[in-house]
């Protein structure tokens, strides 16, 4: 149920599939996983309080009847049988992995049939997801990675004398933040590619191409997990194309063990999109997350806290993505207490200045003594929705039931939601409350900076060193979530979304910035000489490390190292 900013995009992505000779295999959902936030589906549909998402809950299928209505009847003409390139549409998506009611996928096969589809059908499941996931009529096919001839025992089992088929064979994985960057070997890529067409048995690629997570889209890994893991903005995928559309050793491995299969020569390689590096991004000007809050909606004012789908903004749909900032007052110190019903990440500040976090592991948080009453806020991230797994009623976002301060319940809340939405994006950076890098800066803060271009624009990579987390914007368009702990170290910027001239680039920052960058500009603008202290750092060796006693108790001893912290102290 994945929403196109066009009513015209996907019919003009099918009908150039057409143009260049390519055969659809149409996966229309509702839901489609991808690792998309909520597989796809629209967080609209949790404001209903008893809703189940993939059964047949009527809440659900008036939803699912009314995108049908909207889709399937622009597609149907495109299938072979009318002239077009869709020759299979898939019914729904590894249903066999939730499989919480029996006459969904018969329900959802009808809603296709009704509206025009007469092409082939399929499914698509692993192993374990073929024993539920599967419904009359329909071609079911299987997922995996690494091949085990026994699937294919138990797929002829179930469907005997018909094609088999992978539907998605995963030729790389996905990422987390704090995790590793998946590699797949493309030797054994091409063993198990090799030993499928020796099998005779149809093959799929998920993914070809990978591509990119733009804004909030990413999804959240789940399953055998204590607490979600984020996925990153880059769906890079380790796919034979990259991110940027480049080849890889596995685009040629596959493109030389296809053309053993052709009878003509295949014809030659597409130029590669160039690409070009720029001049860094001096940081002009800031604004303080407070000074922004003017630029939002009208703050929502409710005596409990109110989860983000159920807030009453953006037509009554509730908010989609971002951030929500809750708002309350404390008069003592004490101990704050999420009960687990933060989802996912808080900042959390008292009078506006940072005291801590709290997220899945660290529930808990001290704050400091006051002597009257201080304004308490806590900025709440949604870092992405589970995309897949049985827990997808439950990724209700923002704070989703009581929080405790020295275990009683908190009320009065003022509530700004921040989504962070084009319009909102556009207002921030055409006002004039931007103020001068020379003032000191308070966080979380946007930041702006300008790059000007005198040729076409070409896709390029955006790295923000120094930089811990927050999100970047191109010419108003949300590039996605940059965050220091990776593995991911840059963001990949289209060309399209530059422009000849002016360029703004602002970045949502929420703990600490490149603030260095920007004050050697303004000293330079400014004609003050410049000494560095320290230009290259070194090594306090022996014993000859001092120790800082300034605004402390008690003195403490510098490290060993004089140099700039690097990955091996991260």
């Amino acid at each position: 149920m994945a929403l196109f900013s066009c009513k015209t995009t996907q019919l003009a992505y099918l009908r150039l599939a057409g143009r260049l000779g390519l055969w659809v295999i149409l996966r229309p959902g509702p839901y489609i996983c991808a690792e998309w936030d909520l597989g796809g589906l629209p967080s609209w549909l949790l404001r209903d309080p008893n809703m189940r998402l993939r059964t047949t809950y009527s809440g659900f299928t008036d939803a699912v009847n009314s995108f049908f209505d909207q889709l399937i009847t622009k597609v149907a003409p495109l299938q072979y049988s009318k002239g077009g390139p869709i020759i299979a549409v898939q019914v729904e998506n590894e249903y066999g992995s939730y499989a919480k009611d029996e006459a969904y996928m018969p329900f959802i096969k009808e809603a296709l049939l009704s509206r025009g589809i007469t092409e082939l059908l399929l499914t698509s499941d692993n192993k374990a997801g073929l024993k539920a996931g599967g419904v009359k009529g329909a071609l079911e096919t299987i997922n995996f990675q690494d091949l085990d001839p026994e699937d294919f025992s138990y797929l002829n089992a179930i469907q005997p004398f018909k094609p088999q088929m992978v539907m998605e064979y995963w030729s790389g994985w996905f990422d987390v933040w704090g995790g590793r960057h998946h590699i797949y070997s493309p030797e054994v890529m091409m063993s198990v590619v090799a030993k499928l067409f020796e099998m005779g048995v149809s093959i799929n690629f998920y993914m070809f191409h990978g591509g990119t997570n733009f804004g909030f889209m990413n999804g959240a890994l789940a399953v055998d997990l204590p607490a979600p893991k984020p996925m990153i903005t880059s769906y890079d995928y380790d796919a034979p194309l990259s991110e940027a559309g480049d080849y890889t050793t596995k685009y040629h491995l596959l493109r030389n063990f296809f053309s053993q299969y052709q009878i003509q020569p295949l014809p030659d390689l597409p130029a590669l999109q160039k690409r070009r590096a720029y001049q860094p991004v001096i940081i002009e000007q800031r604004l303080s997350l407070w000074e922004a809050l003017p630029f939002t909606d009208k703050p929502y004012k409710s005596e409990r806290p109110v989860n983000m789908e159920n807030l009453p903004v953006n037509n009554d749909n509730g908010q989609l993505y971002g951030y929500t900032l809750y708002e309350t007052t404390i008069s003592s110190g004490g101990v704050l207490n999420s009960k687990n019903n933060i989802r996912d990440r808080a900042l959390v500040f008292v009078d506006k200045e940072y005291v801590g976090f709290i997220n899945d592991e660290a529930q808990k948080l001290v704050i400091p003594n006051v002597t009257e009453e201080r304004s308490l806020s806590l900025l709440v991230e949604n870092c992405g929705r589970v995309n897949y797994g049985k827990t997808l009623n439950n990724q209700r976002k923002g704070i989703v039931g009581d929080i405790e301060f020295n275990e009683l319940p908190l009320r009065g809340f003022i509530i700004h939601s921040l989504d962070m939405n084009p319009g909102f994006i556009n207002r921030l950076e055409g006002s004039g409350s931007w103020i001068s890098m020379r003032q000191q800066t308070s966080f979380p803060a946007f930041f702006k900076g300008r790059m000007y271009l005198n040729r076409n624009p070409k896709d390029t990579f955006i790295r923000l060193p120094v930089w811990k987390k927050g999100v970047v914007f191109i010419n108003g368009q949300n590039l996605g979530r940059y965050w220091s702990i990776g593995p991911q170290q840059t963001l990949y910027v289209p060309g399209p979304w530059l422009k000849i001239g002016e360029n703004q680039i602002m970045v949502f920052e929420e703990r600490e910035t490149d603030v260095m960058m920007s004050v050697v500009a303004k000293l330079f603008e400014m004609g003050v000489s410049i000494n560095f202290y320290m230009f290259h750092g070194g090594t306090n060796f022996g014993f000859m490390n001092g120790a800082l006693a300034v605004d402390l108790p008690a003195p403490k001893p510098m490290i060993t190292s004089y140099g700039k912290f690097n990955n091996g102290f991260q």
